[in-house]
């Protein structure tokens, strides 16, 4: 459901708890990305495995995830990157192997830094990419997105989360349909486990600036790669994972599809089994 509203939220405190975290372990760092809208909270699962395995986990919060959401609703893509990026470097220091994993957005962020740093980025895991949102749940209203994006109605126009809330387990899905229900736009009681339950036009403008800027570096990227997705994700299709298959430049790739997940795979029905094949994956790369 799209709503509309000229109200801002002028505070400069939300209230909302940094999500992120860091798990100390051996010299082989993984760096986790949540997605746009979510909170590193996201990314627990596959956290606890990778560093009950040995490896240190960081995973910061994105930049003003944490902020009211009329903050962050004028945040650029380049700044969330440059913030991760920084983030990244911070981190990385004093680890020998770096490996990367991020969801949705977050995705994204993890091809960008491939590119920027291929000594150090030793493999990549992408979860649910979202270049496009072309999922089975998007509102058929999607499809005037790229006029919107031309006008400030960006600014005022917000995507109401709305089942299934990328989520097909059932438990959790409740937890996040109760807040979101009630929630109003700047209600941020539980953001820092939930995201925000609206997402902004001009976000989803900045995840498609981010996802051209990505697809036109693709081919210089040769870092092993691996994509996990729903095939019934219901925010982004698999044509994403096959559009990074077929132009990304590494010679090690691999496309997982999962049978009884949505879009969040990391907190959903097959989290362990996520869990499992991503640190499979960088154990195959870790010294």
């Amino acid at each position: 459901m799209i709503t509309f509203s000229l109200k801002e939220d002028k505070r400069k405190d939300s209230g909302i708890p940094d999500s992120g975290f860091y798990l100390p372990g051996d010299k082989n760092l993984c760096f986790l990305i949540h997605g746009l809208t979510g909170t590193a909270k996201e990314m627990w699962t596959i956290a606890q495995r990778l560093n009950k395995r040995g490896f240190s986990v960081a995973a910061p919060l994105l930049l003003n995830h944490n902020k009211p959401i009329s903050c962050l609703k004028r945040t650029s893509w380049e700044k969330i990157y440059a913030h991760a990026r920084d983030k990244f470097i911070e981190y990385s220091a004093g680890h020998d192997n770096i490996f990367v994993a991020g969801l949705s957005f977050g995705a994204l962020i993890g091809i960008m830094l491939a590119h920027e740093f291929p000594a150090k980025v030793k493999a990549l895991n992408c979860f649910s990419p979202t270049l496009f949102y072309d999922g089975w749940g998007n509102p058929k209203s999607r499809v005037f997105l790229p006029l919107i994006y031309r006008t400030p109605l960006k600014y005022w126009l917000y995507f109401k989360e709305e089942f299934p809330y990328g989520l097909k387990n059932e438990r959790l899905r409740s937890k996040v349909e109760n807040f979101y229900k009630e929630a109003d736009l700047f209600d941020y009681s539980k953001v820092h486990l939930y995201g925000y339950p609206v997402i902004p036009v001009s976000c989803m403008h900045q995840n498609a600036l981010l996802a051209k800027k990505v697809i036109s570096l693709l081919k210089n990227i040769k870092t092993p790669v691996q994509m996990l997705q729903a095939k019934e994700d219901d925010v982004t299709s698999p044509k994403n994972s096959y559009c990074i298959y077929n132009n990304i430049g590494s010679q090690e790739k691999e496309i997982i599809f999962l049978e009884n997940s949505y879009h969040i795979i990391t907190a959903d029905q097959e989290r362990d089994k996520v869990a499992e094949k991503t640190v499979s994956f960088f154990e195959k790369y870790r010294s």
